[in-house]
């Protein structure tokens, strides 16, 4: 009996210091929704610029001191992996949401994302051992009844905005949303087969990648940006994008992939219902408002939903016989 006990005890310990890197994750990850907001004179593919290059710059001083025994377990496969997650979790991603909140808002942009956690747990439910979608399914559906909520109210009575800039933030925003859901499913994949690269060091070449990436994105922005700006608008974007790679890319990034090792992949897609909700809390702070009923509502359902989630995931399958005492 007393084996048993222990064996509960550390499998509870990992899933618990796994929810609350997902929460920490969330919380920084939700300040990425307020960035297009705080720089809004600048276009997306400017601020994705602004915040990847401080990222990779970050990222490369760190990484320095400890680079041989970084980059020893990475070879040409490995670097292919970490440029496409670059690419689909950061760089594309970046655009298409700053390109989401400038047009719909962060309310909208903030329920396309709810959907991450649906769109992972779909996809996790079929690797061998994970938990069946039928155990699932009540967190499937409180997740959707809360995104619903929050559609009505962004989308059916939109507080500002045109029908063609609502429309053209919806498109991106479900952009992100594929974007990042293969970035989840990818970086979930590449973590479990690397076990001898640390979790920090893994985040910090995926900053390095990024950034490289956005130094070939910045000829285009020439191109394209004619507006002009004063000094403190880009002192502005300056401390927007140092801010934003600091505690959403670095810090959060980390948190994120720490929980990645510990979480199976169904309850990983779950996490990120947090940034949804810390999105939702620091745009009302930002708009100086109390949330509406359907959106209380809607947060009061993401809760259940990843409560919900947490329980299936420490019950027991039917059928399943207990251990001997």
């Amino acid at each position: 009996m007393m084996s048993i006990a222990v064996d509960r005890t550390s499998r509870t310990k990992p899933t618990l210091t796994g929810i609350l890197c997902g929460m920490a994750a969330g919380a920084l990850w939700g300040l990425v929704f307020l960035a297009p907001e705080l720089a809004g004179a600048f276009s997306p593919l400017q601020l994705t610029i602004g915040r990847y290059l401080a990222y990779g710059a970050i990222s490369a001083v760190l990484i320095a001191p400890r680079w041989r025994a970084a980059v020893a377990g990475i070879g040409r496969r490995e670097w292919l992996a970490l440029a496409w997650l670059a690419l689909a979790g950061n760089t594309l991603y970046y655009i298409l949401l700053s390109s989401a909140v400038q047009s719909g808002g962060i309310a909208m942009t903030s329920l396309v994302i709810g959907f991450l956690p649906v769109a992972v747990t779909i996809i996790g439910s079929r690797h061998r051992d994970a938990v069946s979608l039928s155990r699932l399914a009540p967190s499937l559906l409180l997740c959707a009844a809360g995104a619903l909520c929050i559609g009505w109210q962004a989308i059916a009575m939109p507080a500002s905005g045109s029908v063609t800039a609502q429309v053209t933030g919806l498109l991106c925003a479900i952009g992100a949303l594929a974007s990042w859901t293969a970035y989840a499913v990818g970086n979930s994949h590449m973590l479990g087969r690397l076990p001898r690269v640390s979790v920090h060091d893994w985040n910090l070449l995926t900053g390095i990648v990024t950034g490289a990436q956005s130094v070939v994105l910045v000829p285009l922005a020439l191109l394209l940006g004619s507006a002009r700006h004063d000094s403190i608008a880009w002192a502005q974007f300056a401390g927007v994008s140092i801010g934003v790679a600091v505690l959403a890319s670095i810090v959060g990034n980390a948190f994120w992939n720490r929980m990645s090792r510990l979480l199976p992949l169904t309850l990983v897609g779950q996490m990120i219902l947090f940034e949804t909700l810390f999105a939702l809390i620091y745009g009302f702070l930002w708009e100086r408002r109390l949330p509406t009923l359907l959106e209380s509502a809607a947060f009061a359902l993401v809760v259940l939903s990843v409560l919900s989630c947490i329980a299936a995931h420490r019950r027991p399958a039917a059928g399943t016989v207990p251990a001997a005492a």
